[in-house]
């Protein structure tokens, strides 16, 4: 199974032809319109299978299958956290799509707004073999020490649930010692960070592989890059 997670900086009905070519089973993507409420014919027919959610139509996220793939939401309360998307795939495993934002709190922003998320819902997410794909907007080299829901924190609660993160273990590189960016700020290829992750069961990705896009290819569209996942859930 092939998973792919871009934030496509926005007109994604003008871009997802470029994601198309990426083959995925899964398309994890944040910042894209509402296929529903999209004027364009082109892009509401790519989408096809997909869940979206977002309090604005041009900016969400989405998660968009292949149509022989089963999608149901999952209802777990957003409880005002920003912003996530709890869905089961083949009523078989779960996949929870993150874009993670500042969600107007005044101490939890960002990997904050994913901590609160999983302390709420571990239950519930712990119920099947699990996925946590997306935009974190975080990264270990951003952790305060007297802070107690660090990007650290966090990787440790979903170890804690049974996944890895596939760029770290198949690139053998520990968190914060990334060699590919996911994103350069304001596509300044001087300012790059990793900050999107994909985390699978760890027994999913014996044999599989991790691509990010390379920046001569997509920072024309996107100040991120994708993040490529082949593995196998059925192992």
């Amino acid at each position: 199974m092939i998973l792919v997670s871009w934030n496509c900086a926005g007109a994604f009905r003008g871009k997802f032809l470029a994601l198309a070519e990426q083959s995925a089973d899964i398309c994890v993507v944040q910042e894209c319109e509402d296929p529903e409420r999209s004027a364009n014919d082109d892009y509401k027919r790519w989408a096809g299978n997909y869940l979206w959610v977002g309090s604005n139509k041009n900016s969400g996220l989405g998660v968009f299958v292949k149509p022989d793939i089963q999608l149901e939401i999952l209802d777990l309360a957003p409880l005002g956290l920003e912003l996530f998307l709890p869905c089961r795939i083949n009523r078989s495993f779960i996949l929870l799509a993150v874009w993670t934002k500042q969600a107007n709190s005044p101490t939890f922003q960002y990997i904050g707004q994913l901590w609160k998320y999983l302390q709420v819902h571990r239950g519930a997410l712990s119920a099947a073999p699990l996925l946590i794909v997306g935009d974190l907007n975080s990264n270990v080299r951003w952790d305060k020490w007297d802070r107690w829901w660090n990007h650290s924190d966090v990787v440790r609660d979903i170890n804690a649930l049974g996944s890895v993160s596939a760029y770290h273990h198949l690139k053998n590189e520990a968190q914060g010692t990334e060699s590919e960016p996911t994103f350069f700020l304001q596509r300044n290829l001087s300012k790059p960070y990793h900050i999107d992750y994909a985390f699978l069961p760890e027994a999913w990705l014996s044999g599989g592989t991790v691509y990010v896009g390379r920046s001569s290819d997509w920072i024309a569209k996107s100040d991120h890059m994708p993040l490529r996942i082949e593995f196998d859930s059925a192992a």
